[in-house]
């Protein structure tokens, strides 16, 4: 089965590492979801540990793709940057954005006479 829905042919090579990275990504967090439903359900406290370690392996991989994601598509990026590390109700934070997004001055230069204040 094929990774592509378009004809590989008339994608870039730039998009093809990007179905790389995405694939990578989805890989890594079916793995963390396996990993953690064996440590939630595993009794032996020494193979509990040992599948934490390789759960939290798979979050790091899943995160370094994610960070070429952010640094390759600027999509990623402004909405990495709209959604992490912010408190508050996730499902407010993109209107939160855009509230702070019109109250920025604009950084249209202007027609070159000065500072009218």
């Amino acid at each position: 089965m094929s990774d592509y829905h378009e004809p590989i042919d008339e994608i870039g090579e730039n998009n093809r590492h990007i179905v790389q990275a995405l694939n990578s990504l989805r890989e890594e967090i079916e793995a963390v979801d396996w990993y953690h439903q064996r440590v939630a359900t595993c009794k032996d406290a020494h193979l509990r540990d040992i599948l934490a370690h390789n759960r939290d392996e798979e979050i790091e991989h899943a995160c370094m793709a994610l960070e070429w994601l952010r640094r390759t598509m600027p999509e990623w990026d402004e909405h990495l940057r709209t959604y992490l590390f912010k408190e508050g109700d996730i499902t407010e934070l993109e209107e939160s954005a855009k509230e702070e997004e019109e109250e920025k001055p604009s950084t249209a230069k202007g027609i070159g006479i000065g500072n009218l204040k």
